[in-house]
């Protein structure tokens, strides 16, 4: 495990711990590593778990999908994320996501029930992942609410626009990335791919962003109210 602190340190589930205390932790929470490849399934929809996963190389996708293959991406998790905390989290809980590789992993599995029961020393550092994990489930509210506002929008175009208006916020540019190709956008939004493509050709011919593959840039009028640029930059 020790191959995978400069990881560990930068996730917010391990923030304010020493490497010797997260090691401590990992040996008490029975952490064990998995690969997979590419499609491949870590979590299945109806399964019930005691684990959450932590991404230390590649990225996976939490999805939904029904008896027919239409995939509904809940989020994308890459190196430093987690899934899976609220199933794991909640003894006896059954899954209604599935956890798909995007590309080959590796993941650390970490047993958060063990999280759960106050050690006998009640040692400070379980004490502050107690907290951290907290924050980490937190944070992934956060996230679902942003898809629920992007798919809340009643057409596919105001559906684009609020979502590339909080990846603009996110990364605090015009200009950026998102993570999703375009099919998995789609997927995301729960919007027709074909329709997606017709939409995002219309603002482009408009002159409301520029795109190449998975970068957009936006562009805003002059006139825009200055309180909705702030934080924006071009580049």
């Amino acid at each position: 495990m020790k191959k995978y602190l400069p990881i560990l340190r930068n996730s917010p589930f391990f923030k304010g711990l020493t490497d010797n205390e997260i090691l401590s932790i990992l040996h008490c929470v029975k952490a064990t590593t998995i690969s997979k490849e590419r499609d491949s399934y870590i979590f299945r929809a109806g399964d019930s778990t005691e684990v959450m996963g932590l991404v230390v190389s590649g990225c996976v996708l939490v999805i939904q999908e029904d008896l027919w293959g239409h995939r509904n991406i809940l989020s994308k998790c890459h190196t430093g994320d987690f899934f899976g905390e609220p199933y794991a989290a909640c003894s006896g809980a059954v899954l209604n996501i599935s956890v798909v590789a995007d590309e080959d992993c590796e993941i650390i599995f970490l047993n958060v029930q063990r999280l759960l029961i106050t050690c006998q020393t009640a040692c400070e550092h379980h004490q502050k992942l107690i907290r951290n994990l907290v924050s980490v489930l937190a944070n992934k509210i956060l996230i679902l609410n942003d898809k629920i506002t992007h798919v809340g929008k009643r057409t596919t175009r105001d559906k684009l626009l609020s979502y590339l208006s909080a990846e603009s916020i996110r990364h605090s540019s015009l200009s950026f990335d998102i993570p999703f190709d375009r099919q998995q956008l789609a997927d995301y939004l729960c919007i027709d791919r074909a329709a997606m493509s017709t939409e995002i050709s219309k603002l482009q011919k408009e002159g409301f962003i520029k795109t190449n593959r998975n970068h957009f840039e936006l562009t805003v009028s002059d006139d825009m109210d200055s309180r909705t640029k702030t934080g924006f930059t071009k580049g």
